[in-house]
């Protein structure tokens, strides 16, 4: 049984027509139920001989293709001609309404093997591109896979070389570390960028929520941009856990961003920290914000004042870039 509603479900849908025994049956039921609709009909007007017969013409056609389509049609037009439900008798007339319902049925028939066609061609591509997609999908992971292996090696080697250097390697281990952090978050989404408020949460979460808040609109960034911004981040929030309001216990950040047209504003204002009396020589980490944001038009502006660290980025958010 579930055999036979399978082959019924996949005729309707047009994946496959079912075997002629099951085609032929259910032309037969349609034209059983389309004899007994006229028969019904004919106590009202017994001259109607062949419009009931359409609907069996089009579900028979929908089910079982073009071949019981037509022999359903003809031999629903057989019917109409032979069985009579009255007084009346095939004449000219009859047979002229004859003509016009295999014309209609003729009709009926092509609009829906067209439509049946369509469908198949649909569905062969939706198939195409789905195995497409989960191939890609397969390729993506296995280069983010390499790529964190390779990630994994150099810091691996960057560490032994540095060695005897240990201030010049932690200088460089946690800008690695937050290179994979935000190569894991994009990987997340495909590969394609992330959320800006997903790339914040990354980088200050480990500094306790109740110490910043966030506030501006979701905002998707490309995968380019949102590798610089996120290294923006993390030299701000490390000079914030050292030096900044991280390292106070009443100092608080506040992160805002806004977007008009394709120009994007961030502010980095903190609170609460300790006064930044002096500031040293630019080191790698002041000329990084400084120049991270240049490919995308954009500037960065750091301004130590009294209450905290308060620094402003602008850049241009590319469009339709992975």
């Amino acid at each position: 049984m579930k055999r036979l509603i399978d082959q019924f479900r996949h005729g309707w849908q047009g994946i496959a027509e079912p075997t002629p025994l099951l085609g032929v049956g259910f032309g037969a039921l349609c034209l059983g139920f389309s004899t007994l609709a006229r028969w019904g009909l004919s106590l009202i007007r017994p001259d109607v001989f062949f419009t009931p017969y359409i609907p069996a013409v089009f579900f028979a056609t929908a089910v079982g293709g073009l071949r019981i389509g037509v022999l359903t049609a003809l031999v629903g037009g057989t019917l109409g001609v032979s069985v009579n439900f009255g007084d009346a008798s095939a004449d000219s007339a009859r047979i002229a309404l004859l003509v016009i319902f295999w014309m209609a049925c003729g009709f009926t028939i092509w609009g829906i093997e067209h439509y049946r066609s369509i469908a198949t061609q649909q569905r062969q591509i939706s198939r195409r591109l789905i195995e497409e997609e989960e191939y890609r999908k397969l390729i993506v992971g296995e280069l983010q896979h390499r790529l964190k292996n390779q990630l994994s090696v150099i810091h691996a080697v960057m560490h032994q070389v540095l060695d005897k250097e240990p201030r010049v390697w932690s200088s460089v281990d946690h800008r690695l570390r937050a290179l994979s952090a935000t190569d894991d978050l994009i990987g997340r989404v495909d590969g394609s960028g992330c959320d800006i408020r997903d790339l914040l949460l990354s980088e200050l979460g480990p500094y306790g929520h109740v110490r910043f808040n966030l506030n501006g609109d979701s905002l998707f960034l490309p995968a380019k941009l949102a590798v610089s911004l996120a290294l923006i981040f993390h030299e701000l929030a490390t000079n914030a856990g050292k030096y900044g309001a991280f390292s106070s216990a009443r100092g608080f950040l506040q992160v805002s961003w806004t977007l008009s047209d394709d120009r994007l504003n961030v502010i980095w204002d903190e609170t609460e920290g300790p006064v930044v009396e002096q500031v040293g020589e630019a080191g790698f980490g002041t000329k990084l914000l400084k120049s991270a944001l240049t490919p995308f038009d954009g500037k960065t502006e750091i301004t130590y004042l009294k209450t905290g660290v308060h620094c402003t980025m602008q850049c241009r958010v590319p469009q339709n870039e992975k």
